[in-house]
């Protein structure tokens, strides 16, 4: 009597469990192959049950996809920023936290990032969640620096645009590393950049001045401004011949 093999069906687990290993299979998959790896039939053979077992826990794909990206990215914004150390100086904090976010090792948290900006621009729910765990970080860093300033009076800076400029840097960075183009010492230009916005305090910029164009320039003031010229001597009348 002949038999035929079948495939093992998946074990059964309470709803909490099944549903803890589903999201546990995408973010592991999104780890290694960005967001864009996310589908339901490949979460379902990463955690090996049926696609329809997916689609049952998980019915609207785009708000999966957003829910892994917030799993991924929260769980390293609270890593890094639980680092802080309040027993050093600003500077050497905010220098720890960079490099710590340029390490190669972080690669699949930034393919997840630049990912994520191009697939919010259709995928609303991401693009809601992108836009989230950006204030959540910006958010952090300003309160980092403020908490600084408030230790260390002699420290200068604008904590919101100084945590701008910082995000740009490493978002900027990051990116550039993951096709390759990048400066040879990303830790010697990222202590360049912080030494930038730390060392310049904001009262100590001057305001640009604002150009006036002449054809705007009130004609009074346009006359104020000109030397005054010598008093011509009177003509005498032209004879009437």
């Amino acid at each position: 009597m002949k038999t035929t093999s079948r495939a093992a069906a998946p074990r059964r687990l309470p709803p909490e469990e099944r549903e803890r290993s589903i999201l546990d299979g995408a973010v592991s998959l999104a780890s290694e192959s960005g967001l864009e790896a996310l589908t339901v039939r490949a979460v379902a053979a990463r955690v090996g049950v049926t696609p329809a077992l997916v689609a049952h826990y998980r019915p609207v794909m785009e708000s999966f996809v957003a829910e892994v990206f917030t799993t991924i990215v929260a769980a390293e914004r609270e890593e890094v920023i639980s680092s802080y150390d309040p027993t050093v100086d600003l500077r050497t904090n905010l220098l720890r936290l960079i490099e710590t976010l340029l390490d190669d090792s972080r690669d699949d948290v930034a393919m997840v990032w630049v990912q994520s900006w191009a697939l919010g621009a259709r995928n609303e729910a991401l693009g809601t969640r992108v836009r989230t765990e950006m204030d959540l970080w910006h958010s952090a860093l300003e309160d980092l620096i403020a908490r600084a300033i408030a230790e260390d009076p002699a420290v200068r800076v604008d904590p919101d645009s100084s945590a701008w400029m910082l995000l740009a840097m490493v978002d900027g960075m990051s990116a550039h590393s993951l096709v390759h183009w990048a400066p040879r010492d990303r830790a010697a230009l990222a202590r360049r950049t912080l030494s930038a916005v730390l060392d310049v305090p904001v009262t100590d910029v001057p305001e640009p001045p604002v150009p006036v164009s002449d054809d705007l320039e009130p004609a009074a003031a346009r006359r104020a401004a000109q030397p005054a010229q010598p008093a011509q001597p009177a003509q005498p009348a032209e004879t009437l011949r």
